[in-house]
């Protein structure tokens, strides 16, 4: 391979990846340098000349004329009067005698082994480049194409055809991608892995809900609206609390735009997501009665020093607190920062007995099927009718009569239980399929303030 070809192959290859001239030309210069000190151990005297556009190499060898007797002839710069002047009879000494080298010159093995260093220089110099470009993109979007899809992950192409990587872990459970897709994503990490850069995306991160948002709604991007804190169960719900900067703005408002013109879009994005937008405020009893909605709290009981926080409100507003599997109190929980235990608010002329008291009697399995629903007292599951507790538990319709029936037997003095129960269960609305209980209660607190929050539900109505 001669100077032209290796200059003219490197020169394509390097263009195909977008490497401008003058990093190209550095690279040249210092393979080439490279092969010089290898052979002559220094390169300090050798001038290096590339135009890669016609793929011309010239390599030069200055060496100062010395006297022949001079005790420098053995410098690596140095060459005696006698040696110069078979090259050229008028040399004299303190002259420059430059001598051109040609790349055949250094060996098959040496070019070959500069090509291979060129190659590798101008994929390593991508592989940082895509590092550089990526590390200052974390936490936004951006936008590819779907090229291959596996079980554990899909690989998306930029628009450079850089390889960027979405585990299953990352993408929306509804997800479901096909080849030559075009996806949006937000760039959750990079990770170097044996010196080459990983580029993982993310659909679930809270993130790209958040700059979803910002796109869709101008007050967000300018500032005038900031989001405070953002919470997922990715693909089922979410919440999100916004604050306004301007008190002629609201924020909730903003963000669900005129008949959900703006929450639509990223509800779309998120395959349907239900996402509950709230009120920010530093008062937290108000703030937490915000996260729990849709449902209405009765009153509270924080308790700062546990991170706990006991909720009372009426049975029919409990299994909307604690929602589908528990997903609303949970991201209600992470919201606030602190673990909230919901209860039902007693009824003040019925005395109640906690479910514990009856384990002579009832097997402990099957109080613990009762309490997954949130039902912890005897009155609790009079309360709710039978078709409920079969479809959600595990008990069978006999079971839940003997259930019943023991239960009915302690109340019996009662002589109105029945006819309360009748119009219990015309009025009670499902219960939740998870609650997380507490030690009994003291007396209920004043309730807070009226909520408000908003979702693209409401927006819908």
């Amino acid at each position: 391979m001669n100077s032209n070809e290796l200059i003219e192959s490197f020169g394509e290859f390097a263009r195909s990846k977008n490497i401008d001239r003058p990093t190209m030309m550095s690279i040249l210069d210092e393979v080439f340098r490279t092969m010089i000190r290898k052979k002559f151990e220094e390169d300090s005297n050798f001038d290096v000349i590339i135009n890669p556009d016609n793929g011309d190499l010239e390599i030069w060898r200055n060496r100062e004329i010395v006297d022949d007797n001079s005790e420098d002839i053995w410098d690596f710069d140095k060459i005696p009067l006698a040696e110069a002047q078979k090259i050229e009879p008028d040399f004299e000494v303190g002259e420059t005698l430059p001598v051109s080298i040609k790349l055949e010159d250094f060996g098959r093995r040496a070019v070959l082994m500069a090509r291979q260093t060129l190659i590798q220089r101008v994929k390593d110099l991508e592989r940082d480049n895509l590092y550089q470009k990526y590390k200052d993109q974390v936490g936004e979007i951006v936008t590819g194409e779907v090229y291959q899809v596996w079980s554990r992950e899909a690989l998306i192409m930029d628009k450079d055809d850089n390889e960027l990587v979405m585990p299953k872990g990352e993408q929306i459970p509804k997800d479901r991608f096909r080849k030559g897709d075009t996806v949006r994503a937000v760039v959750h990490r990079v990770e170097v892995i044996n010196g080459t850069p990983k580029i993982i995306l993310s659909r679930a991160a809270p993130a790209f809900l958040e700059r979803l948002f910002e796109l869709e709604v101008p007050e967000i991007y300018d500032g005038l609206i900031t989001i405070k804190n953002v919470v997922r169960e990715p693909g089922e719900r979410a919440k999100v609390a916004v604050e306004s900067y301007d008190e002629r703005i609201d924020p909730v408002g903003a963000c669900v735009g005129m008949k959900g013109s703006r929450i639509h879009p990223v509800v779309r994005e998120l395959e349907n997501e239900n996402i509950d937008i709230i009120n920010y405020t530093d008062n937290l009893e108000l703030y937490i009665a915000r996260a729990l909605s849709p449902a209405k709290v009765g009153s509270m009981k924080i308790n700062p020093e546990n991170g706990r926080v006991s909720v009372f409100m009426k049975p029919d507003q409990v299994s909307l607190a604690i929602g589908r599997g528990g997903a609303n109190i949970k991201l209600a929980s992470r919201l606030v920062g602190m673990e909230i235990d919901v209860f039902r608010e007693a009824i003040d002329y019925e005395e109640d007995i906690s479910l514990e008291e009856f384990s002579d009697e009832i097997e402990p399995w099957i109080i613990a099927e009762l309490k997954k629903i949130g039902l912890d007292t005897g009155r609790a599951v009079l309360a709710v009718k039978k078709d409920d507790i079969v479809r959600r538990t595990e008990l069978e319709e006999e079971t839940v009569d003997d259930l019943y029936r023991v239960i009915r037997q302690e109340f019996a003095d009662d002589d109105d239980l029945d006819e309360r129960q009748a119009e219990a269960n015309k009025k009670s609305a499902p219960v939740a399929e998870t609650v997380e209980t507490a030690p009994e209660a003291e007396a209920p607190a004043p309730a807070p303030e009226e909520a408000g929050a908003g979702s693209a539900a409401e927006a819908a109505q």
